[in-house]
């Protein structure tokens, strides 16, 4: 009994710290996160079984090739049937009657030669080294979108505290106005006005606690993690600014040989050069070996079919009515329209990655800028809270210094964020995210 007691104690302990458990938050840093997302996201999974996939048709179709061997059983009642046989006109005919026969049969084929067979396995290859790459590609997209909601979540939260601090700021001058208004030292109307101004930035912080929250769903998402769980980052805004933002980029050479959108047009232009050989294949003959063994397991009256039979198939193609002709001729323009898309590729990744850099260094000045403008506004405000203590200023200059440095600060994260955005792609478009 007691033992029975203490079995379903410690089960409802356990049972109860499970909530807890499942409740603890899951701690990220930027690599980290992509790290997760590259082991847990559902388009990157998908990838993964189309390669898996792929592996697969390669075994199918070099199986099409190898000994092909089946076994049968039979069995046919022909229900009584009789038939009559007459040699001599003056003797009377002699009836046959149909037995029940039961036939066990084994066959085997080898494949000896096929020009069709060796392209297509070669294609199976080739199919198979695109789906590889193809999983590369959603890999760096992966990381591009990992990247980009976690800059998303830094920047809004760092925004967010920022309208923490004004919050409070603005509460305490609000506070210290109103014992002064009751006090009849200044008007109520004074205020009433700052009033307006605390209503403002408690209208920001709301949007931006939104916004927060809007991207840890997005995060969630690229992680494939349940939209439930807590999720906390570990690096800072301004860690990753530090990191990854970096000097004027000069015109650097770009090697597009390393760009997985062009190594995925190359691999498709190989597919299509293959499948020329594919169709001049289907000119040439065919043969194929095979045997077979019969085993009567219930004999008919009359029987002289062998038990062993081997042979050779030899299939030549003759005339097809131009088939084989329009189907070459398919091949070869579509190998020509692969070649073009590839040329066509190239001047677009070239021209984007040019304009990329240009973005990026057209935003680091903007930066800089910014960087200025925020030390400048912080200034501002607080020499315009010590003024409006002492009673040189109106409310209106306060609330108007306050906003300047709430849009400067604004400014200066959106602008950071697009720049650590802008440099994310320059990595992506050269492979190296």
């Amino acid at each position: 009994m007691k033992k029975t007691f203490k079995t379903v104690l410690i089960a409802i302990i356990i049972l109860s710290t499970m909530p807890l458990l499942a409740q603890e938050p899951l701690v990220l840093s930027l690599d980290s996160a992509i790290s997760y997302a590259l082991n847990h996201n559902k388009t990157l999974a998908n990838s993964k079984f189309a390669v898996d996939k792929s592996a697969q048709k390669i075994k199918e179709t070099i199986s099409q090739g190898l000994p092909q061997v089946n076994a049968s059983m039979d069995y046919s009642n022909f229900l009584g049937a009789t038939a009559s046989l007459q040699l001599n006109p003056s003797a009377p005919p002699a009836v046959i009657t149909f037995n029940p026969t039961s036939n066990f049969k084994a066959s085997a084929s080898q494949l000896i030669f096929s020009g069709s067979y060796f392209v297509g396995v070669q294609l199976s290859k080739l199919g198979k080294s695109i789906a590889e790459q193809s999983y590369q590609k959603d890999e760096l997209n992966v990381k591009e979108q990992v990247i980009q909601a976690y800059y998303m979540v830094l920047a809004s939260e760092r925004i967010l505290s920022i309208i923490y601090e004004n919050k409070a700021n603005a509460q305490l001058i609000q506070e210290k106005t109103q014992n002064l208004a009751n006090a009849g030292m200044i008007e109520q109307t004074d205020a009433k006005k700052l009033s307006v101004m605390v209503a403002s930035v408690e209208n920001a912080l709301k949007s931006t606690q939104r916004q927060v929250e809007f991207g840890y769903n997005l995060l969630r998402l690229q992680l494939g993690i349940d939209s439930e769980q807590e999720i906390k980052l570990s690096s800072t805004f301004d860690d990753v600014a530090k990191k990854y933002i970096k000097p004027a980029l000069t015109d650097e050479s770009f090697d597009i040989q390393n760009n997985q959108d062009f190594k995925l047009v190359s691999m498709q232009g190989e597919i299509a050069k293959k499948s020329i050989e594919l169709k001049k294949a289907s000119y040439l003959p065919s043969m194929a070996a095979f045997y077979s063994y019969t085993e009567k397991l219930k004999k008919p009256i009359f029987d002289i079919s062998p038990k062993h039979v081997l042979g050779l198939t030899l299939n030549i193609p003759i005339f097809s009515g131009g088939l084989r002709s329009s189907q070459l001729n398919q091949a070869r323009i579509d190998y020509d329209l692969s070649k073009n898309t590839q040329d066509l590729l190239t001047e677009q990744l070239t021209l984007q990655e040019r304009q990329l850099r240009y973005n990026y260094n057209n935003l680091l000045e903007q930066y800089q800028s910014q960087q200025t403008n925020v030390e400048i506004a912080k200034e501002v405000l607080d020499n315009m809270k010590l003024k409006y203590q002492q009673g040189i200023i109106s409310i209106l200059e306060l609330t108007s210094a306050n906003n300047d440095y709430l849009n400067a600060e604004s400014n200066y994260t959106s602008i950071t964020l697009q720049l650590l955005n802008a440099e994310a792609s320059l990595r992506k478009i050269n492979s190296k995210l």
